[in-house]
């Protein structure tokens, strides 16, 4: 678990997605349209164990050279799907979902200069215990879900398409199902169709399926991206209600939060004191990487209880916070 987010919860922030959505975060990938990004941060780990040994190595004393995503979709290879340098701590990789066939759930681990494999904790949301040859191991595998919605009366998107009241059925299909068509039946309702979806946060690309042959945008959405036909499908970037919290300076007269998220305003989002010695704003985030400072009295700084952060290429560091 990131130091940041035991943090995190520890000061009771709560993370939850639009429309009252809770859920615990996925480790090690997201989705960002038709591709799921895995990401290694060598923060989310205490430990590496040594392949085909029973050696305990801490993060501290490993040199990375490389990371490779070793799973059930590549046959566990140990240099097959190598991943990108992001910054010192960070790799990620990219691959489309056309990449995973057949199955909807698999199992992976990060292996770090092709022999030391990432251990995921034991509190981590999406662990299974490894087994060999039917025998259960005392360590994790990280598991990913390649469909990353389930229809729910109370789910955090809902569609809706009006009109085609004529039409027999309505699918809502998209990279958050892997382009199912037939999982995700809307239901009839005065002037059109509609379906709720739990929906994990990204960014996704969807259509409606009219009668099983007819595949359109979402004529209500002016967000959309072109396809490898042509014609356009629809955007959706699903979020979380994100609160920051800064511990300490009782003298302040104003703290105000800026970051990418509002074009680093000086004054838009001002927090509010709380009784248990904190300044506090909650606010929806989109899905992805958002960079923020805290000004306290007209002095910028670094949140002091977050320890990710990057350089912006002007010279300046941003402390980093990542809505998964």
């Amino acid at each position: 678990m990131k130091p940041v987010i035991r943090h995190i919860i520890l000061l009771a922030v709560v993370l939850v997605s639009y429309l009252s959505f809770a859920q615990k975060e996925d480790k090690g990938y997201r989705f960002d349209g038709n591709y799921v990004v895995f990401t290694f941060n060598k923060h989310d780990y205490e430990k590496f164990s040594k392949d085909d040994s029973k050696l305990k190595v801490k993060f501290e004393d490993l040199t990375i050279d490389n990371v490779v995503v070793a799973g059930e979709f590549n046959n566990w290879s140990k240099y097959d799907w190598k991943m990108q340098k992001v910054n010192e701590t960070t790799y990620e990789l990219r691959k489309h979902i056309n990449d995973f066939k057949d199955e909807f759930t698999w199992e992976f681990k990060f292996i770090v200069n092709n022999q030391y494999w990432a251990e995921p904790s034991e509190f981590d949301a999406n662990i299974e215990l490894a087994q060999k040859k039917g025998t259960h191991l005392n360590v994790y595998n990280l598991r990913m879900s390649t469909q990353a919605a389930i229809p729910d009366d109370n789910g955090n998107v809902k569609f809706r398409l009006r009109g085609y009241e004529d039409a027999k059925k309505v699918i809502v299909a998209g990279s958050f199902n892997r382009w199912n068509e037939r999982d995700f039946k809307m239901y009839k309702i005065e002037n059109g169709w509609e379906l709720k979806l739990d929906i994990k946060p990204g960014e996704y690309e969807y259509r409606f399926i009219i009668d099983g042959h007819h595949w359109i945008e979402d004529p209500s959405n002016p967000s959309k991206v072109e396809n490898e036909f042509g014609e356009y499908n629809s955007l959706i970037n699903v979020g979380k209600y994100v609160t920051f919290l800064l511990k300490g300076y009782d003298n302040a007269e104003r703290v105000i939060l800026a970051g990418s998220f509002n074009d680093w305003n000086e004054s838009a989002i001002l927090m509010e004191r709380i009784e248990s010695g904190y300044w506090k704003y909650r606010l929806p985030l989109p899905a992805g990487k958002h960079y923020y400072k805290f000004i306290i009295d007209g002095e910028w700084i670094l949140d002091p209880d977050n320890p990710v952060k990057e350089y912006d290429g002007k010279g300046h560091i941003n402390s980093v916070f990542m809505v998964k």
